[in-house]
């Protein structure tokens, strides 16, 4: 499973995920780093097959308009400290990529999973 993580997300998300086994990208890591555009992230999304994660609400509506990206975790926790974060994904993570395996939309809040589509 790979995964492109959105630049209001911290760069340490991605090192989490590649320590659990999985390809996962910072937008800081990418050649305009944290200025890539949602274009180009929406791009990379769709032609290596990368989740997104974001808390832009322009990737969510953007998928109810045009199935794109390829797939959305939505995080909608509002401010999150990043250690608060990483304790939420670690606590959820078999939820998490279980659910986003069969679903194309979903959304993290504090206290739950939410499946979209």
């Amino acid at each position: 499973m790979k995964f492109i993580i959105d630049a209001q997300l911290p760069k340490l998300l991605a090192q989490w995920l590649r320590d659990r086994g999985y390809d996962a990208i910072h937008t800081l890591e990418l050649p305009d780093k944290n200025r890539t555009g949602d274009d180009m992230i929406n791009q990379i999304s769709l032609q290596e097959q990368r989740i997104v994660i974001s808390k832009d609400s322009d990737f969510y509506h953007r998928y109810f308009r045009q199935l794109e990206p390829h797939k959305l975790i939505y995080l909608t926790t509002g401010n999150i400290s990043n250690a608060d974060l990483l304790t939420l994904f670690d606590k959820n993570l078999e939820r998490i990529i279980t659910t986003i395996e069969y679903s194309s939309v979903i959304e993290i809040t504090r206290t739950k999973i939410i499946t979209i589509d």
